[in-house]
């Protein structure tokens, strides 16, 4: 059978798979939005995540290594920032401050680094607080290992549940079949721990021979969206499937999603990586996308400022370049709108504390959705 036979195949297999997913909710372009944008932070590179301070003032990783404090139409460098590892995909990641912030002035910042004996870099999640423009108290609280030289799938988002646990995620570095179904190792997971960097006591592995104690979840790929749904106060990730296959999946304590042993995506040279899309023992994806989107950054809306989006889920594309809006009922995508098509690769998206939509767009910066009168 040549190539090209196989995809067809394939994607019929695909298609007619028992997910619950709709086949026929193909993405639709929006004639007359109902916002306009307006770049609201410019000159940036790869604005790779971004978090708002109880002011109101943004703080905002540049993926080359460099946090931005904007205030007031103002960008200002902050200083003693951890020394990360580029290459590939790795750098400067995700931030987010602390739910007790104004308590507490603790930040959170995932990013690729160096530290370990080996070569390479590896997934780090630190926190620290802000005094003069310059990071102070630094903490690094997890590290993953072993290092490796590899440039791909590092991860890694952050989010605080209601309940004050840190989730994070690291993708499996390039080693699919090594990481993710292995939990006495990093890569491939999804981590819980508390504000602290202590392993809570009840996470799934804690009594597990050799097993890294801060794993919540394994069998992922390479999550770069993670976000809690504002009712339900679940965890939610979205992660980059290989060549179709991305996936938005609910976070359950001790579940395996899979990876690579079920997949609804092939290899990028297009043969396949397994012939089954579900198994006994794992979790099936509330969604997934053929041809993949390359996701990144997620929210839910939950103002009411743009008419009939309350509930939506955001979900930013790299492949294609737009916003993507996904209509819910439940935990089922009803519908699907692109907004910002052909803006940029989409890396970033949160609603703010006035109820509008900011998305970081690489190579231009932070645009800011203004609803129409």
């Amino acid at each position: 059978m040549n190539k090209s036979v196989f995809l067809v195949l394939f994607f019929i297999v695909l298609l007619n798979s028992s997910c619950a997913q709709n086949p026929e909710n193909k993405v639709s372009s929006i004639d007359n939005p109902p916002y306009t944008s307006e770049l609201f932070v410019d000159d940036l590179q790869i604005p790779w995540g971004f978090t708002f301070l109880p002011d109101g003032s943004m703080l905002i990783t540049e993926k080359s290594g460099e946090i931005i404090h904007f205030a007031n139409g103002t960008k200002t460098k902050i200083s003693n920032v951890p020394e990360v590892y580029q290459r590939g995909q790795g750098g400067l990641l995700d931030i987010e401050i602390h739910p007790n912030y104004k308590e507490n002035g603790w930040i959170y910042i995932s990013y690729a680094s160096t530290d370990g004996a080996e070569k390479g870099g590896h997934t780090a999640i630190m926190r620290a607080k802000l005094k003069d423009n310059a990071l102070v108290q630094q903490q690094v609280l997890y590290k993953a290992s072993p290092n490796t030289t590899k440039g791909q799938h590092f991860g890694s988002r952050i989010v605080f549940d209601d309940h004050g646990y840190l989730f994070f995620s690291i993708g499996e570095r390039g080693e699919r079949d090594v990481n993710p179904q292995d939990i006495t190792r990093d890569g491939g997971k999804i981590y819980r721990i508390y504000d602290d960097g202590r392993i809570p006591e009840d996470n799934p592995f804690v009594h597990e021979a050799g097993a890294k104690t801060a794993i919540y979840s394994y069998g992922h790929r390479n999550p770069q969206g993670l976000v809690k749904h504002p009712e339900t106060g679940e965890i939610w990730d979205n992660e980059h499937g290989p060549r179709g296959g991305d996936e938005i999946n609910i976070i359950k304590k001790g579940a395996n999603y899979g990876w690579p042993l079920v997949t609804y995506g092939i290899n990028y040279s297009g043969t396949p990586i397994t012939d089954k899309t579900k198994m006994e023992g794992t979790e099936q994806p509330i969604h997934y996308w053929v041809p993949s989107i390359a996701p990144s950054g997620m929210a839910f809306i939950t103002s009411d400022a743009y008419d009939g989006w309350q509930g939506s889920l955001l979900v930013g594309s790299l492949a294609f370049q737009y916003l993507e809006r996904l209509e819910l009922k439940g935990n089922q995508v009803i519908k699907r709108e692109k907004l910002l098509d052909g803006k940029g690769r989409v890396r970033v998206v949160k609603q703010g504390p006035d109820g509008l939509i900011y998305v970081g767009v690489e190579g231009k910066g932070i645009y800011r959705l203004l609803p129409k009168k």
